[in-house]
């Protein structure tokens, strides 16, 4: 066994031996949500590398971090395809629902496009707390998980040919655009995930690039860590607490893991 494979499923908590199947991924992808968080701390205290296998192993399996969807849907994709599973990673655009239009940023989100049985899947784990937490499949039906529901369809846009909608338990009454993405155009090599990694980072319009931000799914709901709030969901309730930088470091520890900050 690789080093990336032994090393996700210690992360994980999934056993060296045990075969992964696609009956299983909803399994990893729920393991995945509350194990890894999404933050952008290495973007705060700019110490941003150059994304490659070996630094992506690095920051999340070695290092225990987590990271943007241009880390984790990458790392997730390398673990998928090493079990065996035929996947490609793609690229989409975010629906800003402040603005009630596209993000400004172009096409910064990373996800997985992945093939079983004569039908392909959406797969995500790098969308904050909007993750399906299973496989979308591409014809346009629901998936339901303990998030919400995921559903993707077919529409021409400017940034691709589907969108990815969602209703989230406790929070949506109606379907909302998550992200379109184009499956005409997989990613053809790593250097495209460095053009996504230097917008987020330098662009202005990015929520990225401005303040800390730990989010991570829970056995009952979510948390997000900023550096003056500390936000919990817990069956539908959410509660929000104003925090200053000792409470941050104390939350981020106990919370998400880290250490040191």
């Amino acid at each position: 066994m690789n080093e990336l494979n032994g090393l996700f499923r210690k992360r994980l908590g999934i056993p060296e031996n045990e075969i992964l199947t696609f009956e299983k991924l909803d399994n990893i992808l729920v393991k995945t949500a509350r194990t890894i968080p999404f933050e952008n701390l290495n973007i705060i205290s700019n110490e941003t590398s150059a994304i490659t296998k070996e630094s992506l192993i690095s920051k999340i399996l070695m290092k225990n971090e987590g990271g943007l969807c241009y880390q984790l849907n990458p790392l997730l994709y390398f673990f998928l395809v090493e079990n065996g599973f035929n996947a490609v990673l793609v690229r989409g655009e975010v629906y800003n629902y402040a603005t009630k239009d596209w993000s400004k940023l172009g096409r910064t989100h990373v996800t997985i496009l992945l093939q079983h049985k004569g039908q392909t899947y959406l797969v995500d784990t790098g969308f904050g707390g909007n993750l399906p937490l299973k496989p979308v499949p591409l014809n346009g039906e629901t998936a339901s998980s303990v998030n919400g529901e995921f559903r993707v369809r077919a529409t021409e846009t400017d940034y691709g040919d589907y969108i990815l909608e969602m209703k989230l338990k406790y929070k949506d009454t109606d379907w909302k655009i998550g992200y379109a993405f184009d499956t005409k155009r997989p990613l053809k090599d790593l250097s495209e995930l460095n053009e996504v990694q230097e917008i987020i980072v330098q662009h202005k319009e990015s929520r990225f690039n401005k303040i800390p931000l730990m989010t991570q799914l829970t056995s009952d709901g979510n948390v997000t860590l900023t550096d003056t709030s500390f936000t919990q969901w817990i069956h539908g309730k959410s509660s929000k607490e104003q925090i200053d930088k000792d409470k941050f470091k104390e939350l981020a520890k106990q919370h998400f893991g880290f250490q040191e900050l």
